[in-house]
Parts: C-alpha cells; sequence; structure tokens
C-alpha cells in the first residue's frame, strides 16, 4: 500500500498495530506493511488550514411583527345607511357593555364581543362605553374616560378592522354620546 503524501514515524507505527490487528475476510490475505515507506522529508508539507472558530450568535428573541393600525373608514357607509343610524330607526344586532370595566377587561372584553359578533353574523354592534372626557393623551391610563379614548384605536390594531366598515355615534334611544355603533362588514 502507498501513502501518496508519506507517513510520519507515529503514523507508521500505528499502522503497523492496526494491520497487525485485522483478521482478513475469507478469501483475502493480511495487508501488507511496506518495509519502505516514503520518508517524510521528501514530501512537500500541505499549508495548514487556519483554525476557523465559528461563533454562534445569541438567538434574538422575536417580536411579533406589529400590525400597522388601519384606519377605519368614517365614508364607507351609503347614505342610506347613514340616515337610518342617524335617526335611530335600527336596532343593534348585539351589544357590548364596556361602561364600569377596567382598561385590561374592557379591551379582551370588546376583541372577545367583536369575534362573537362576527361569528353570529351581527351587521350592527352597539358599544355602550361611557360619556366621552377631556383627557390628555397621558392621562388616559388614570382618568376617566380612557376606554373610550381608546376603542378606536384598540379597533384599529385588532384583527378585526378589516371587518369593520365604519363606526358612527350612537342615537340617543341607543345611548347617545356615551356610546358607538359598529358596522360590520357582510360577510360574503
Amino acid at each position: 500500500m502507498t501513502f501518496p503524501r508519506g507517513l510520519t514515524a507515529e503514523e507508521q507505527a500505528a499502522w503497523a498495530r492496526l494491520a497487525s490487528s485485522v483478521d482478513p475476510l475469507e478469501g483475502r490475505s493480511k495487508p501488507s506493511i511496506p518495509d519502505a515507506v516514503m520518508p517524510v522529508s521528501d514530501v512537500k508539507p500541505r499549508p495548514a488550514k487556519p483554525k476557523v472558530t465559528r461563533t454562534v450568535p445569541k438567538p434574538v428573541p422575536t417580536q411579533p411583527t406589529p400590525r400597522v393600525a388601519r384606519r377605519i373608514g368614517q365614508s364607507s357607509l351609503d347614505s342610506h345607511w347613514d340616515r337610518k343610524l342617524k335617526a335611530g330607526a335600527i336596532a343593534p344586532d348585539y351589544t357590548l357593555d364596556l361602561h364600569d370595566h377596567f382598561v385590561d377587561a374592557a379591551h379582551t372584553r370588546l376583541l372577545d364581543g367583536i369575534a362573537q359578533a362576527r361569528s353570529m353574523q351581527a351587521r350592527l354592534v352597539l358599544v355602550i362605553t361611557g360619556r366621552p372626557r377631556p383627557v390628555d393623551a397621558a392621562d388616559r391610563a388614570t382618568k376617566r374616560g380612557v376606554i373610550r379614548a381608546k376603542l378606536l384605536d384598540w379597533l384599529a390594531a385588532s384583527d378585526h378592522a378589516d371587518a369593520i366598515a365604519a363606526i358612527r355615534k350612537a342615537h340617543r334611544r341607543h345611548g347617545g354620546e356615551g356610546a358607538l355603533y359598529v358596522v360590520l362588514r357582510r360577510v360574503r
């Protein structure tokens, strides 16, 4: 057996030990150890490959891609719907009362309620929030009128934004300034 690059003295000794420990298969003979192994000095050494240390980057915690808040259109209803809503002639198909809820509970209730209304194929949802209060943006978490102030943002950023055709003020018989109509798109 010939070795193209030649063997060092240690490699020759290791090969001799290995070759003498092997029992050949039937019909084969033991490998012979060549007496004249090409000396290492005659072999041109290969340049050693530089050792590459790879650093595995730390996993970056994945943030869910923020939903782009969709602006819920004010003019997506025809004039017939608008006139009926202003006159209070249409009875709501579903009512959500968020009045007297804490902010987190109101947010959850709103999203769950819209999902339920959609599953019932309701078209007009009455959302009772309480009257709007003049509140600075920084005070929305602690003062009254928080739910009403955040309602449009919650709906625009929700998974239901595409299902909402329009949002209008409720008629006096349905709560007036303390309530809103959420008009859902027809399911096709």
